[in-house]
């Protein structure tokens, strides 16, 4: 089934650029690196690569990274930008990896779009090591939650009003488009994540809802700060 991810790959590769959208940039990258940095982490795995920049910011803090994704023309991006990494076409359902080959996963921003979350839950815990390490960036599901009609409503003004709230317990498929972007986008309540993880034996230890670091442009981190839009998580696979 056709989700948009191989028609809109030139345009993302347009948006993301060499640092990342605002939320990756001042919201959760701050976050994901602090999680990461002097751990002692020597392998990860980076599913949901794309075009490779977390892959490149891990391999900037001693980390070996191995970077997986299922669209070719990302794939590409990533590997002329770096032509020594390590990057693989595949699926999160199905990982191309042995059991407990690294020390880290990381699913940055890439839950959302993944059609069987307990397959994708059930591999990446397989092919952490004991002891080893999952974190997680994901939309917050209040922000999912409205589907195509997750967007502020503003007042004649144009100034923001509120941030909708639709549907919430509803799993469900959606597709989101923006600057020249169209894809699919799966919309979860909290607790169906929390349960697929559980359901792996994997320990919680860290959960935040970041808000947006200094540097930031102003009003749209007031609008980070009035409506949660992301979460990072840790979990440990004990061992």
């Amino acid at each position: 089934m056709d989700n948009g991810w191989d028609e809109s790959a030139g345009a993302w590769i347009a948006d993301m650029g060499d640092h990342g959208d605002f939320t990756r940039r001042f919201v959760l990258d701050p976050v994901m690196i602090d999680r990461v940095a002097g751990r002692g982490f020597a392998t990860a795995l980076d599913v949901g690569c794309g075009e490779g920049r977390f892959c490149r910011m891990l391999r900037g803090h001693g980390v070996r990274p191995v970077g997986l994704d299922p669209t070719a023309a990302l794939l590409q991006r990533a590997r002329e930008l770096d032509p020594e990494g390590d990057y693989h076409e595949g699926r999160a359902e199905r990982l191309p990896f042995d059991a407990g080959a690294f020390d880290l996963v990381v699913s940055y921003l890439t839950l959302i779009d993944i059609p069987d979350l307990d397959a994708a839950a059930a591999e990446m815990a397989r092919v952490l090591r004991p002891g080893g390490t999952l974190l997680i960036a994901n939309l917050s599901s209040f922000a999912t939650a409205a589907g195509e009609q997750a967007h502020w409503v503003r007042d004649e003004a144009g100034r923001p009003r509120h941030f909708p709230v639709d549907r919430y317990l509803e799993e469900r498929m959606y597709w989101t488009s923006w600057r020249g972007i169209r894809i699919h986008n799966w919309h979860r309540p909290l607790s169906r994540y929390m349960a697929a993880l559980l359901g792996q034996g994997l320990v919680l230890t860290h959960f935040a809802e970041p808000q947006a670091a200094a540097g930031a442009d102003p009003a749209t981190a007031e609008r980070h700060r009035r409506a949660p839009y992301c979460y990072v998580m840790e979990w440990r696979k004990p061992g």
